[in-house]
């Protein structure tokens, strides 16, 4: 029934999982679990966080529904379990965390070989230099913004005290966004297609993101020109200096076991953040959920260019990877574009859910 989407996130896993060994064994570097030692080694944090998926299903329904009545509860997790969590979801749940799992750690890890795989042939021997296109994209955004810099454009219009803070939130709610969609999606869409639209469309968004970082490798303009960007005390600021500071250790000082988190084409945030628009217009009746989520693509977008995160190339290739995804995972999954509207339906059943019928 969901062989197309089977096979493009078992196969994505896969690609991803054999780039990231090949280069791991070419570097001469071990793969590093960018997660640390949280929840202990992926044989166990894999099986947890599946439980945690149930457990997060069925804990909160349950007290609701029993009243705190623990005679009543027994019942309701039995129907629950007998209605909700047949095969069909229990594969979804599994084969979308365990393949976005594998895309992820390999992603995190393919973009922290990025310095040693491409080099800056110009460097001098045994000089560690990443190769880095920052220059070029820099005169591209001074091009679009007439002469200007876009951050001083954008902190003209916007300020650098209130407005850094707002923004600096909504930049980083992309982290707990990320697994908590994608949990949601798994757990509880209301046809199995939308969530296999929703796990097969990020991993293929987290790949090709990937991709791009090695087609044109770049350090983001608040790095490489922080002369020009906020010093406002804020998380997000914290963030790229910790990011620094921890690709510095992983570059010049050697430390085994750790990844360097910078690579700037393209935007991953605008990518994922447009993706998850995209899934929330299509699949969900929320009008209130459509709008809070286009609103936080355009203000992470913007926070993009205010904070030097990237460039204005990088979120336009970062849109361009999300409607690739959509589109891809939308026809992996089943889905049936409608020619006029925001609109889909799903071309697969389910036990639950029949197909719309033109």
């Amino acid at each position: 029934m969901y062989r197309r989407a089977y096979a493009l996130l078992v196969g994505n896993a896969v690609l991803m999982g054999g780039l990231a060994l090949v280069a791991a064994w070419q570097l001469d570097r071990g793969l590093t679990d960018p997660e640390g030692s949280f929840l202990g080694p992926s044989y166990i944090r894999l099986p947890l966080l599946l439980f945690g998926a149930l457990l997060l299903d069925l804990l909160p329904r349950t007290l609701w529904y029993s009243r705190l009545n623990p005679a009543a509860m027994p019942q309701l997790v039995r129907d629950r379990l007998r209605t909700h969590w047949d095969r069909e979801r229990i594969t979804l749940v599994a084969l979308g965390i365990v393949c976005f799992y594998i895309v992820y750690v390999c992603y995190r890890n393919l973009k922290s070989f990025l310095p040693f795989v491409r080099p800056d042939p110009d460097a001098a021997p045994g000089e560690v230099v990443a190769l880095a296109f920052d220059r070029e994209l820099h005169l591209v955004d001074r091009a679009l913004f007439f002469g200007h810099e876009p951050a001083a454009v954008v902190q003209g219009m916007l300020g650098e005290t209130f407005s850094a803070h707002i923004l600096s939130y909504v930049y980083l709610w992309f982290l707990p966004l990320v697994p908590l969609a994608l949990t949601a999606w798994l757990v509880w869409s209301r046809n199995i297609t939308f969530g296999y639209w929703f796990a097969t469309s990020q991993c293929i968004a987290w790949t090709l993101g990937t991709l791009s970082y090695y087609a044109l490798p770049t350090l983001g303009p608040g790095i490489a020109y922080p002369q020009f960007y906020t010093e406002a005390d804020t998380p997000a600021t914290a963030l790229m200096d910790s990011l620094v500071d921890g690709r510095q250790q992983v570059l010049f000082g050697g430390i085994d076991g750790a990844v360097q988190s910078i690579a700037g084409f393209a935007s991953l945030h605008t990518a994922i953040t447009l993706l998850v628009a995209l899934l929330v217009q299509y699949t969900l009746r929320s009008r209130v959920l459509k709008i809070a989520f286009w609103v936080n693509f355009v203000i992470t977008v913007i926070a993009t260019i205010y904070f030097g995160w990237h460039y204005v190339a990088d979120d336009v290739a970062g849109a361009g990877i999300a409607l690739i995804a959509f589109y891809l995972g939308g026809l992996a999954s089943g889905q049936k574009f409608e020619r006029k509207g925001l609109a889909s339906h799903p071309t697969t059943t389910t036990s639950a859910v029949p197909v719309e019928v033109d």
